[in-house]
């Protein structure tokens, strides 16, 4: 037996599980302290973006889930031709937040974040923090109004202030949903914060 291809097989196979395992949405997307428990880093990527940018933990997440259910590499689903033939994608949104690519690449361009990528967690929670930011620089919204910043985020801060949704009963019904979980979200957070934010210190946080 050749043990070092042996070898090879299974380092090659060890990588794909870590990789499956860092990717794979968490196990269960109804309790933000269970995500932060499973998704190592998340919490910190989340506490940074929401530090950065004036934002509010719960109701970024609450956007990820919307918008993708955290699956990193999630797209848009394919428009139906005569009902059954795949057809073209409605939009280039992509990753975890679901961003434009053409709102993604404003985004590394103000936030200095050249490197950026829509598939990593601590990006698309940066970006959604500064979105929520714009929101409220342009529109007034606060950081906790997850109902208004969906709405944001869904039309533009320009057809949010158009009032652009109000046409829209789906939207609006879904920008209600995004604004109860946030709230959800809000307070399982308060019964794990402290643990959360005494597991992630640093070692120079100590003193």
């Amino acid at each position: 037996m050749n043990f070092s291809r042996v070898s090879r097989l299974g380092f090659s196979l060890v990588l794909i599980v870590i990789a499956g395992c860092t990717t794979a949405p968490p196990s269960d997307l109804d309790n933000i302290c269970a995500i932060f428990d499973e998704k190592k880093g998340w919490y910190k990527s989340a506490k940074k973006s929401a530090k950065r940018w004036d934002a509010d933990i719960p109701t970024m997440m609450a956007i990820v889930h919307q918008e993708s259910k955290f699956e990193a590499k999630a797209k848009p689903p394919r428009k139906k031709i005569l009902g059954f033939i795949p057809g073209f994608r409605p939009s280039n949104a992509y990753g975890y937040s679901q961003a434009l690519t053409g709102t993604w690449e404003r985004y590394k361009r103000d936030a200095g974040a050249y490197g950026a990528d829509r598939d990593e967690f601590d990006d698309a929670i940066d970006f959604i923090g500064w979105y929520n930011k714009l929101s409220y620089k342009e529109n007034g919204v606060s950081a906790t109004d997850a109902r208004a910043l969906y709405l944001n985020y869904h039309e533009g801060q320009g057809g949010y202030a158009r009032g652009t949704y109000k046409s829209k009963a789906w939207l609006v019904g879904v920008a209600n949903k995004v604004h109860a979980r946030a709230g959800r979200y809000r307070t399982q957070l308060q019964g794990c914060k402290s643990r959360l934010d005494a597991a992630n210190k640093g070692w120079f946080d100590w003193f």
